[in-house]
């Protein structure tokens, strides 16, 4: 990801209604899968950090952090004392992998390593984008390989020494106005990266924040059968 892209996400991660609904989502699935308070947590492919404050609420002193990026995974984990480095050899009840595999060439080959390093009954938590059609210079600015649909997703994950306990799309709410917008900006060649990554106005943040967070009710329930982002869960045998 280009370091532009990583100071943009980084002022605005916290308040953004993307990133501040996302949280929200993940938090009340987590809730649901009962961990303990002692668990060990890796947050793969951390990047800026915007899983760390929702990550706090279910593990003290034992989530680690990993990501390429050396120079930014080391400020963040200087800036959270309560977090510590990867350890290959270190086997956790939670990992979570949010937007990461997209960026992967592999990404069948890094899902089964990031298995081995569950414990027994321990959880996988994966996000990524939905639809190649929805691909755009965002995307390649991002660094995506590629986006996602729900066979893809399924035939990603499929392994014999897992359960998947869950599988969705969501941001299935906004679906439609921001698939149209995204359509319209390539037909006409627009870049509209900048513009969507900054927070927006008091009034259209807020709005965009109750829509989005909103499916937080839901998400437990059943499964979106469409939207801008896809997740699963899955647990080892």
């Amino acid at each position: 990801m280009d370091q532009k892209v990583y100071k943009r996400i980084a002022k605005s991660e916290k308040n953004h209604w993307w990133f501040f609904s996302r949280r929200e989502i993940f938090t009340r699935l987590i809730k649901s899968l009962k961990i303990k308070r002692n668990s060990k947590i890796l947050d793969y492919g951390t990047g800026v950090g915007a899983n760390i404050r929702l990550l706090k609420k279910f593990s003290i002193n034992r989530i680690s952090l990993y990501d390429q990026n050396k120079q930014l995974l080391n400020k963040l984990i200087k800036k959270n004392n309560f977090t510590t480095n990867y350890n290959p050899k270190t086997k956790y009840d939670l990992i979570v992998c949010t937007d990461v595999f997209e960026h992967i060439k592999n990404d069948k080959e890094i899902f089964i390593r990031l298995i081995e390093k569950l414990k027994k009954n321990g959880y996988l938590f994966i996000t990524v984008p939905a639809y190649q059609v929805l691909y755009s210079k965002k995307d390649e600015l991002l660094h995506h390989l590629r986006r996602y649909n729900k066979r893809q997703l399924i035939n990603l994950i499929n392994n014999k020494s897992i359960v998947i306990s869950k599988i969705s799309y969501f941001n299935f709410f906004l679906f439609i106005p921001i698939s149209i917008s995204i359509l319209l900006l390539k037909i006409l060649k627009i870049d509209f990266i900048d513009e969507v990554e900054k927070v927006p106005n008091f009034l259209i943040n807020n709005i965009f924040k109750k829509i989005f967070s909103f499916e937080k009710y839901f998400v437990n329930k059943f499964s979106f059968p469409f939207g801008l982002s896809l997740l699963a869960i899955v647990k080892k045998k």
